[in-house]
């Protein structure tokens, strides 16, 4: 006989009660018999909300994507906003990607909505993420969703939610929702469709939206473009519906697609991961580039909100560049462009804690504001919010995100593929490549180097490793890093900044977050940081020198490597 918690088994027999189909019924049954271990990890806590709104493994129980936990967010929020905005015709628009179940989880949480009096506005199909984010704006709506797991593996899905401006929930609003959620029965969830406030959109949000993207990312003529040779893959994710209409639309004729990764398909048959920032995932794209002599390489994740992209090094090679390369290349290109316009001192960049501190430098040297903000693009929508007077010219973070102008709040894959290509186009036509730009900028502002260490630990028992490991971190701080005393401590759960030098502390002004970096003497950085959508925990290196020149670029490359191998070494992570 099995025996669970108290406070599972309770879960448990009210899943167990009428309120509950029956084929959900039969499914914990099946699990109570034979998987009992699976059943506890399906109802031990409810699914949270982190910094990619909720993912999950689907199935049954409050810890897993399905229409209960689903239906009761969407509840939740049906609530929340007609206290927001009473007496308001309420709009919310829809969209999903290309994950199993994805579609019929929409339309649970469309006529959700709709039985809550909720105009829906509802991809008729599956569409990119950057589009839900830009057709809350264009549609005049109150919120959207979108239906994805981003890159997680093909038994995730997940719920993300945007507001009025387009960009996704941040605090108090997170919070005060969830609230809404946890006070709600399953059994107050409505189900019953309205299908008369249901609308089915598609063709003219899609042109609207292409048309926004060439507006902010098309620089180069025509004749340019001609000489650019693209090679694109979706992996089998929702991009495939958006950036081959986008590059033609720009004036791209040469964009080879890689075909067996064109069909969109949650299982993402032909890739371990659809993961761009993993070069395996790439590997297709590389052999087709080779094939047809491409001079860039472009591959989206499954909603299209992050891109990987490879460009030939100097030796002609296919070299996939990190989210933190990619992001300085697009920052400089578009801030060279502000200031060749006339920079009006009210334009500012932003970026991530996590992310390079080379956007900082960049910023400086362009005499523009540099904003930080917490891990997740949210938090760069809200700095636009914030700051309404002030003009946001660009930016990202590491892991292969990018944001171009504020027509979209949110990483966009579409309009950043685009930029990259323009990049490359002008790069071509001075007789220089993407790559020689990046080198040409690492002479200028300082070579930094970044690598990412994540160790995964699943389940209930890998969760608590995790934070056993955050607690031993903040109980027993370094005091010195590979031979480098540690200056300053960064710890965002207090919001506390520790001069370990001078023996001072000061105030973080962001929220809190279960974050800690270490800055030391010789200008190295490493932050880390428990994941807000999978089970790892993640380590953040940076470390930078001066390069004199592009012929001592493999030389000085080599000695920040072997640089942030001695840091892991020291810090036991290798």
């Amino acid at each position: 006989m099995t025996h669970l918690k108290p406070e599972i088994q309770n879960q448990v027999n009210t899943w167990l009660t009428p309120t509950f189909d029956e084929s959900t019924q039969n499914e914990i049954k099946e699990l109570l018999t034979n998987n009992p271990k699976e059943l506890e990890e399906s109802f031990y806590k409810n699914l949270e909300f982190g910094t990619g709104g909720m993912r999950g493994v689907m199935g049954v129980g409050t810890n897993r994507i399905n229409k209960y936990t689903l239906g009761k967010n969407t509840q939740g929020l049906s609530n929340y906003l007609k206290t927001q905005f009473p007496g308001e015709d309420l709009k919310v628009v829809i969209a999903y990607d290309c994950r199993n179940n994805s579609n019929t989880l929409a339309k649970v949480v469309a006529d959700v909505f709709s039985a809550n009096g909720i105009q829906v506005y509802l991809f008729e199909d599956l569409r990119t993420t950057p589009e839900l984010s830009f057709s809350v704006k264009y549609l005049n709506c109150h919120c959207g969703i979108v239906l994805t797991a981003s890159h997680n593996p093909p038994e995730y899905n997940g719920y993300k939610v945007y507001w009025q401006d387009g960009g996704q929930l941040v605090p108090p609003q997170d919070g005060e929702i969830i609230s809404e959620i946890n006070k709600l029965d399953y059994a107050e969830i409505k189900f019953e469709a309205n299908n008369n406030l249901i609308e089915y959109i598609g063709e003219k949000v899609d042109n609207a939206f292409i048309d926004a993207s060439v507006k902010n990312a098309n620089f180069t003529s025509n004749e340019a473009k001609d000489n650019l040779t693209i090679v694109f893959t979706s992996l089998h994710g929702t991009s495939i519906t958006t950036i081959p209409e986008t590059l033609k639309r720009a004036g791209y004729k040469n964009v080879h697609i890689v075909e067996e990764q064109a069909t969109p398909n949650g299982n993402f048959p032909t890739v371990k991961s659809p993961n761009p920032e993993e070069p395996a995932a790439l590997k297709m794209a590389l052999d087709l580039a080779e094939k047809v002599k491409a001079d860039i390489v472009i591959g989206t994740d499954p909603d299209s909100d992050r891109l990987g992209v490879a460009v030939r090094n100097l030796e002609g090679e296919l070299t996939l560049l990190n989210g933190n390369q990619t992001m300085v290349v697009m920052t400089e290109f578009l801030l060279n462009k502000a200031k060749n316009n006339g920079l009006q001192g009210n334009e500012f960049i932003g970026s991530t804690i996590v992310s390079t501190p080379m956007m900082e430098v960049l910023a400086n040297d362009y005499g523009v504001e540099y904003k930080e903000g917490l891990t997740g693009f949210k938090w760069i929508a809200k700095m636009i919010k914030d700051f309404p007077n002030q003009d946001f010219i660009g930016g990202g973070e590491e892991s292969f995100g990018f944001m171009v102008g504020d027509f979209v709040r949110d990483k966009d894959a579409v309009t950043s593929t685009l930029l990259a290509c323009e990049i490359a186009t002008k790069a071509k036509t001075e007789g220089i490549s993407f790559y020689e730009k990046l080198l040409q900028l690492y002479v200028t502002q300082g070579f930094y180097k970044e690598r990412l260490v994540s160790i995964t630990k699943k389940g209930i028992e890998g969760a608590q490793e995790i934070k056993q490991m955050m607690v031993d971190a903040r109980e027993n701080p370094k005091s010195e890093i590979n031979g480098s005393k540690v200056v300053t401590l960064e710890d965002y759960k207090i919001a506390i900044a520790k001069n370990l030098i001078q023996n001072t502390e000061s105030p973080i002004n962001v929220p809190k977050s279960n974050v800690l970096i270490y800055y030391t003497q010789d200008g190295s950085k490493i932050a880390l940081r428990p994941s807000g959508t999978e089970p790892k925990i993640k380590f953040y290196i940076s470390v930078n020198t001066k390069l004199d020149n592009v012929a001592d670029f493999k030389q000085t490359e080599q000695e920040l490597e072997t640089k942030i191998d001695a840091i892991l070494k020291d810090m036991q992570l290798n």
